[in-house]
């Protein structure tokens, strides 16, 4: 395939991301247009108006699209599915590809430091979702889950050693993981697609869509019903 136009969505993250982006054999992929609106309360509300926007900006329609990249989190149960679903019913719809990418690797390559480096988003709760990435872009641990603390503690045991931290997670609590923290809060719609430009560009079948929760909803569903004792 020559020239490869994809949807890129991601819904891991408080950021609410939709872009299209161009992706040609031996380039870098090539951002048409984005919207990103960053409001953890409103993935449902507005993934759909902004991938409308960025289609209509970049001058295409849904059905000129080749393939769907969609961040596969980790991430909170109600905002990660908001992505997931939306871009398995595009792709079911208009009989595309949908490839799944882990939200942190788009992370790390936006911010491409060259370094060892820690990914961390805000997993509510006080905690953070991680992974560790190599000089090059690698991951070489996680995703996990993990209060701050605790994940500081698994640190010396992570090879290479990593040196910088990039994410939400890294910024909200610098002060207990210590590391520098490069610019790069959430996965942008280049980064998203960049990860899985080589199955892109051959057409491979993608993996299975699945979430990466990587624990329990906060909500569930009863169980029984709760005995009444009479008097």
């Amino acid at each position: 395939m020559s020239v490869v136009l994809v949807l890129a969505l991601d819904t891991a993250t408080p950021a609410v991301t939709a872009g299209v982006v161009e992706l040609t054999p031996g380039a870098p992929p090539r951002l048409l247009a984005q919207r990103v609106t960053v409001n953890a309360k409103a993935h449902g509300e507005l993934l759909t108006p902004h991938l409308q926007a960025a289609l209509a900006e970049a001058g295409h329609r849904l059905s000129d699209l080749d393939a769907i990249v969609c961040g596969s989190g980790p991430g909170p149960f109600t905002g990660l599915r908001v992505g997931l679903v939306t871009a398995a019913a595009l792709g079911q719809a208009l009989n595309r590809p949908v490839y799944p990418v882990p939200t942190p690797d788009a992370v790390a390559l936006d911010a491409a430091t060259g370094k060892p480096l820690l990914v961390a988003t805000d997993a509510r709760r006080k905690e953070v979702y991680w992974a560790a990435y190599d000089a090059a872009g690698r991951r070489t641990d996680g995703p996990h889950v993990d209060r701050p603390a605790d994940l500081v503690a698994k640190l010396p045991a992570v090879r290479p050693a990593v040196v910088e931290a990039a994410g939400e997670g890294a910024e909200l609590y610098a002060d207990v993981i210590g590391l520098p923290v490069v610019a790069a809060r959430y996965p942008s719609p280049v980064s998203l697609v960049a990860v899985a430009a080589e199955e892109l560009l051959a057409g491979a079948r993608p993996a299975a869509l699945t979430p990466l929760y990587l624990r329990r909803p906060d909500a569930v569903e009863p169980v029984g019903r709760k005995r009444v004792t009479k008097a």
